[in-house]
């Protein structure tokens, strides 16, 4: 998911869009964020419980919930056709194996099989009870072997697959000059000024196909099996972002209008915390998560991309940073908390210790052990010089 580099402006502008190094980073580490609030979060169980809690850390898991994966998929979508037009599908296919499925295969025993060994020692010191396996008619063995935090990855290679083979088919049937002017006319919609309702369907439509509480957002998949609400509602994220890779100059017409779409994101955001919106139909509240989500999505790629027009070393740093930095940062967080969870000290100063040590490790790790070595490459793929540029010339779909 690196965006070394990007077409911002016609379809044959070669100049990288510095605002996805930062759309990047941000995606990923509000992951982080959002993990380090929760055991603060009242009445939501975690792996350990804090004796403090605040509403201030539910309001801030429940607004990271509602857009922060559909961002991530969207901008995979994005830099996933950007890689496809300058490298080829089988290229594209082996990077993807290569720097997501394996990575979940590989960091799965210390990223996840050790959160259960971290929540056992925290329900023992009075952190909260070990967790229970979700409900779930899927045999023990699957639930043993849950994705665990880490089941975007799986959803996100499972919708590559999805769509590269949908693509084949479209390229057979429409031929690939026709699939490239549908792809560049459906991401004009996209990026119009009512595209966001556009990209909002498929992920009304999984929380009308999930069915539960729609403000609970779409919920994590607790084994390796395919499932449909997650599917529904993330292809359409990454295909949102795909069609807009398609439209030259998307990015740039949407970047002027992060004012007016983050504004309305906060007003569907107070909207959705307001009493009254727990009584509203499923059709009625499925469409209110799901454009506010999306709202949140395109307000802030259009804000990372108008605000970072230019190179900045640190947030480049911290694009690279940032996938192995969330591949290690829960068992980090949890090892913190646990200690912490039973002293009175305010929220805030457990949040700040918590932060300043994880970080600190997390970044000293990758620049020591990740970042000019072939773990590195293997996460992040070579590093690149920074005058290369890819294509964005369109190839078929």
């Amino acid at each position: 998911m690196t965006p070394h580099t990007a077409g911002a402006g016609s379809g044959s502008a070669r100049t990288r869009i510095h605002g996805l190094d930062a759309l990047r980073a941000f995606a990923l580490l509000l992951g982080i964020v959002l993990h380090s609030l929760l055991p603060f979060a009242p009445e939501m169980p975690w792996l350990v419980n804090d004796t403090r809690t605040s509403p201030a850390a539910f309001v801030g898991v429940y607004v990271i919930h509602l857009f922060r994966m559909a961002l991530f998929m969207m901008l995979a979508g994005y830099l996933g056709r950007m890689v496809l037009t300058r490298r080829g599908t089988r290229a594209y296919l082996r990077d993807r194996t290569v720097r997501i499925l394996l990575p979940l295969l590989a960091f799965w025993p210390v990223s996840v099989f050790s959160l259960g060994v971290l929540a056992t020692v925290a329900a023992a010191q009075g952190g909260g009870a070990a967790p229970e396996p979700p409900p779930s008619d899927a045999p023990p063995v699957l639930l043993m072997f849950t994705p665990g935090q880490l089941w975007f990855l799986l959803v996100l290679f499972e919708v590559v697959l999805i769509v590269l083979a949908a693509r084949a088919a479209l390229l057979r049937l429409l031929g690939p000059d026709r699939a490239g002017r549908w792809s560049a006319r459906i991401g004009g919609l996209l990026a119009a000024p009512g595209g966001v309702l556009l990209a909002a369907v498929p992920y009304a439509a999984a929380l009308m196909v999930q069915g539960t509480d729609p403000a609970q957002g779409i919920n994590a998949p607790v084994t390796v099996l395919p499932e449909a609400a997650p599917l529904i509602g993330y292809l359409g994220a990454f295909l949102a972002g795909w069609f807009l890779h398609a439209s030259p100059g998307s990015l740039a017409r949407l970047a002027p209008r992060w004012p007016l779409l983050l504004a309305a994101a906060v007003l569907g955001t107070v909207s959705m915390l307001l009493p009254v919106a727990a009584g509203l139909p499923l059709a009625v509240g499925s469409g209110l998560v799901a454009l506010t989500g999306l709202l949140w999505t395109y307000g802030l790629t259009a804000l990372m991309v108008k605000v970072f027009s230019r190179e900045h070393p640190a947030i480049r740093y911290l694009a690279d940073a940032s996938y192995w930095m969330y591949l290690m940062h829960l068992p980090l967080l949890v090892a913190i908390e646990v200690p912490l969870a039973g002293l009175d000290w305010p929220v805030a100063a457990k949040l700040l210790l918590n932060w300043v040590v994880t970080t600190a490790l997390l970044l000293g790790s990758y620049h020591l052990l990740v970042r000019r070595t072939a773990l590195g490459r293997w996460l992040n793929g070579p590093r690149r010089r920074p005058a290369a540029v890819l294509p964005t010339g369109s190839r078929g779909t």
